[in-house]
């Protein structure tokens, strides 16, 4: 078995560059990190990682070795590894199998890498790894002490995998923090979606009119930012309750055969397939602009953009224009896949610094409790840590409840 397999090992200085700077604003992994290091409760541990590989990704890897694992690591989507950061890691010792633009064969065989080396923990985003561990690997499952996941798609993947009764393995949802879907997803995608296309088209957001597919906790943050930029902000949704929210939050909300004619910019964010398809794509303005900012690159049909083209061609790094036959151009951006990472550097530092510290905690919850196979929670206690440290990072103080009050609270007489 290969120690690792990346790109370019000549690139570790630029990554190790990259590393520090996200390092200096980390401060609740740090905290973490440094409560633990000298006990070094992963000693003996092999961690198996799937998560997309950059700076931030890297300072929770490293802490993960610092508390003595030993790390294994691959991309979890085609074009979110920076091969600097890949190239980083592998100079600290952590094994890496990934790099930018694998084709979806050296994305499964990297997967398959990661596997090889029989990890009892696994951090997952998307669960590819462990759906893989199951269809593929079963032999492995009885070493898998349990898993973490980091991202909504990955939940819904598992609970369906808990439904058929298919998973083996108890899996804590680290998406269902709190801490987690209501900074990150929110927060951390409404500004890295934007940071992204605004880099990539180099366009004006103010003014035009902006659809975004999906309204839950990632939908409402890419929407919010959207309106803070100056867009016009149409809403399609499937689900009543978050189509009313949309509305009473000020957005114009309608099915998507409507909105196709008058977006601009159009962004998926539901976890679903086949959200755009081919009579959206017909009747779109002449330069339209597709990105997706949901896990998979389903959401935007490429199939059927493809069949309602004439040709295509790059017209810029990461922005391919489609020649549609009824004479006009549509722009997708990053191949349709996650935009804010495969064309920009994710979510913001701050941001990641909660959810890893999530991943993290959550990883030390799985090694140390018996989990019965299923998907488990984070516990309270660790979402609401995690909480607290940021406070705290952040100069901010909580008022504190007196003993009346207490009383008054946990007592039904008035």
């Amino acid at each position: 078995m290969e120690e690792y397999r990346i790109k370019n090992p000549a690139l570790a200085d630029q990554g190790e560059a990259k590393i520090k700077w996200a390092w200096q604003h980390m401060p609740v992994l740090k905290s973490i990190r440094d409560r633990f290091l000298e006990q070094r409760p992963f000693e003996g541990i092999r961690i198996g990682v799937c998560l997309h590989l950059e700076a931030k990704t890297a300072c929770l890897l490293l802490t993960m070795r610092d508390l003595g694992a030993e790390v294994i690591a691959a991309g979890s989507n085609p074009l979110s590894t920076q091969d600097e950061v890949a190239a980083a890691l592998v100079a600290e010792g952590i094994r890496v199998y990934s790099w930018r633009g694998m084709t979806p064969e050296e994305y499964h065989g990297n997967l398959d890498c990661v596997l090889a080396w029989d990890p009892q923990l696994l951090v997952d985003d998307g669960a590819d790894l462990i759906a893989l561990l199951h269809q593929e690997r079963r032999d492995l499952i009885p070493h898998v002490k349990g898993a973490c996941e980091e991202t909504t798609t990955g939940v819904n993947r598992l609970r369906a995998m808990e439904r058929c009764g298919e998973l083996s393995i108890p899996v804590v949802a680290v998406n269902d923090a709190y801490s987690k879907h209501l900074f990150d997803n929110r927060y951390g995608t409404g500004q890295s979606t934007w940071d992204a296309i605004s880099r990539v088209t180099n366009l004006l957001i103010p003014g035009k009119v902006v659809v975004v597919a999906g309204y839950g906790w990632c939908g409402r943050g890419i929407a919010q930012k959207a309106a803070a930029l100056g867009a016009r902000v149409v809403v399609v949704e499937v689900d009543p309750h978050r189509a009313l929210e949309a509305h009473m939050d000020g957005f114009s909300v309608m099915r998507m055969a409507e909105a196709a004619r008058m977006g601009d910019i159009f962004v998926t964010s539901t976890g679903c397939t086949k959200v755009i398809r081919r009579e959206h794509f017909e009747v779109m303005k002449d330069g339209a602009i597709l990105a997706n900012a949901g896990h998979f690159n389903v959401e935007i049909w490429i199939p059927d953009l493809i069949e309602a083209s004439e040709r295509w061609e790059d017209v810029r790094p990461q922005v391919r224009a489609y020649h549609l036959k009824n004479g006009r151009k549509l722009f997708l951006l990053a191949e349709g896949r996650l935009v804010n990472l495969a064309a920009g550097d994710g979510h913001p530092v701050e941001i990641m610094d909660m959810s890893f510290s999530l991943q993290l905690l959550s990883c030390l919850y799985v090694k140390g409790t018996d989990l019965s196979p299923g998907v488990h929670p984070v516990p309270e206690d660790i979402d609401k840590e995690v909480a607290r440290l940021r406070l705290q990072a952040s100069g901010i103080e909580l008022e504190e409840l007196t003993q009346e009050q207490k009383e008054y609270l946990s007592s039904w007489r008035e």
